[in-house]
C-alpha cells in the first residue's frame, strides 16, 4: 500500500474521531533555492499528542514551524502548497501571522523565559495585547494549568531565569497557556531537561491535552511511545544534488508505529539500525 493511500485511511480515522485541526496538503519548504522537505500531506488531530519523531535534519522541525509562520522570520524561506488551520489556509496574504502564532503558540528546545519577574512572564504579553480582564488570576490560572504555581506562588516577583531548567521550561508553557492559545508547538522541549524535569513535562503534557491540541518534535522515541496519540516518522533522501532533504514517511497511531509500523524504513529506525 502507498503511503498516499495509508494516509487517506488515516486521516478518514482521524476524521471519525474528530475534526482535524490542521490539514496540510503538498507542503514544501525551500531555504533559498534548496529544497528541505518534500510533498507532505498530513491531517492533525484535535485534542490529541502529535509526536514527530526521525534522525536530524529530516524536516521535524521544519514543518513544526509551518504551522504558525515561524519560517516567515528565516531569510530566504519559501513554503509552497497549502496548510489549513481549522478551514482557513494561513499562507494566504490576508492572514495575520501575529495573530496566528496567539493561537498557535510555540515552545521552544531551550527554555528562554524574560528577563523579568516570574509574574511579568506570564502578565507581559497579554497585557501588551489589551487583556481586560484580571491579570492576577491570568497568572495564577496559567501557572496552576501548567503545574508549576504551588512551587514559585510565594516568589512572584523573583526573576524567571532564576528558576531551575525544568521550573523555566513549565513556566515558558504557562507564558504559552495566558495567550489562550488553541495549539501548543513544542519543539524538544525536554532535550535540555533532566530526567525528573522531563517526566514532569510530559505528564503535563497528558493534561494539557484536554484542552490544546500538542504538536511535538522529539527525539526521544521513548517519549514519543509514552506521551502521542499519533506519530509522524520522518526520513530523509538523497537528491540529484548530493543534499539530503527531509521528507514523511509514515503518520500512525502511536501504538500501531512503535509495534507495526507499515514502512520498512520506520520499522528500521525504531528498531534502531539508523538514525
Amino acid at each position: 500500500m502507498s503511503y498516499n493511500s495509508r494516509n487517506q485511511r488515516d486521516s478518514a480515522t482521524i476524521n471519525q474521531k474528530n475534526q482535524a485541526v490542521f490539514n496540510v496538503e503538498g507542503v514544501k519548504v525551500y531555504y533559498g533555492g534548496f529544497l528541505a522537505l518534500l510533498d507532505v500531506h498530513l491531517q492533525i488531530p484535535d485534542k490529541e499528542i502529535i509526536a514527530f519523531i526521525g534522525p536530524s535534519g529530516c524536516g521535524k522541525s521544519t514543518l513544526l514551524r509551518c504551522f504558525n509562520r515561524m519560517n516567515d522570520l528565516i531569510p530566504g524561506a519559501k513554503v509552497e502548497g497549502r496548510l489549513h488551520y481549522r478551514d482557513r489556509n494561513i499562507y494566504d496574504s490576508r492572514i495575520n501571522s501575529v495573530k496566528l502564532r496567539r493561537q498557535v503558540g510555540m515552545v521552544f528546545q531551550r527554555p528562554n523565559p524574560f528577563p523579568k519577574s516570574i509574574y511579568e512572564n506570564i502578565a507581559f504579553s497579554p497585557r501588551a495585547n489589551g487583556y481586560k480582564g484580571n491579570l492576577d488570576e491570568l497568572v495564577e490560572n496559567s501557572l496552576r494549568r501548567a503545574a508549576i504555581w504551588n512551587e514559585v506562588k510565594d516568589k512572584l516577583k523573583a526573576k524567571g531565569t532564576a528558576l531551575s531548567g525544568g521550573q523555566q521550561q513549565r513556566l515558558c508553557i504557562a507564558r504559552a497557556i495566558a495567550m489562550k492559545p488553541d495549539v501548543l508547538l513544542m519543539d524538544e522541549p525536554c532535550s535540555a531537561l533532566d530526567p525528573i524535569s522531563t517526566r514532569q513535562v510530559e505528564e503535563l503534557c497528558l493534561e494539557l491535552k484536554e484542552q490544546y491540541t500538542i504538536i511535538m518534535v522529539t527525539h526521544n522515541m521513548q517519549q514519543a511511545s509514552r506521551v502521542a496519540d499519533w506519530t509522524a516518522f520522518f526520513n530523509t533522501e538523497i537528491d540529484e544534488y548530493g543534499k539530503r532533504r527531509g521528507k514523511l514517511v509514515e503518520f500512525s497511531p502511536t501504538v500501531q508505529m512503535f509495534n507495526s509500523p507499515n514502512t520498512q524504513e520506520a520499522q528500521e529506525y525504531i528498531s534502531g539500525r539508523f538514525g
